[in-house]
């Protein structure tokens, strides 16, 4: 990957996260990337193949620093509370990597491309599973549970709602308080299992 195209999909994903994607146009990503138009269709055939590029981009960056979060714990419960750890890291602009906290690319961006065969929609669509993969890795790390996919499913709800919570009410705890939810499950599981 080219250090110019490199640049053009860091400088597009700090506009499109921060304004959307069809809000922003390419002009003014070549404005801000300084590169030349030429030099943008010598990497992208269009806006849309740009947008598709950042999608990438951001899902490897999202995943990696989520995955890597989890594994820093011990598999299992631990890990399982590490992601809403790292949540609220995330929230609380503190993960530079990630840029400042506005809500989750992936739902802003599905929001603008609400059809299903859309390309954006199914690789946002492709980013929840990857998460999703992450967390039922996290249970399968449990042991016995008595409903794996169950669990999986509120876990991940409990994530995607504190996501949204933190964005649109701009309730910086949400992660801490969904945090607290998984903390109960996992108890009760462990605890009908003995």
């Amino acid at each position: 990957m080219t250090d110019k195209r490199q640049q053009l999909i860091e400088t597009a994903f700090a506009l499109f996260y921060r304004y959307g994607t069809h809000a922003v146009g390419i002009n003014e990503i070549l404005k801000q990337s300084g590169i030349a138009k030429k030099t943008l269709y010598t990497h992208f055939d269009s806006k849309a193949s740009l947008v598709e590029a950042v999608l990438h981009y951001r899902d490897e960056r999202f995943v990696n620093w989520l995955d890597q979060r989890m594994q820093d714990s011990e598999p299992g419960k631990a890990g399982i509370l590490a992601m809403f750890d790292a949540l609220d890291d995330w929230f609380n602009d503190r993960v530079e990597t990630l840029a400042k906290f506005n809500g989750c690319f992936f739902i802003n961006t599905c929001g603008e491309y609400a059809e299903a065969e859309a390309l954006p929609h199914q690789l946002c669509c492709q980013h929840k599973s990857r998460v999703r993969d992450l967390i039922e890795a996290q249970v399968k790390s449990l042991g016995e549970v008595k409903e794996p996919e169950w669990l999986v499913d509120i876990l991940a709800l409990l994530k995607e709602g504190a996501i949204v919570t933190a964005q649109v009410q701009g309730d910086k705890q949400a992660a801490i308080k969904a945090r607290r939810l998984a903390e109960q499950m996992l108890t009760a599981q462990e605890v009908s299992q003995k």
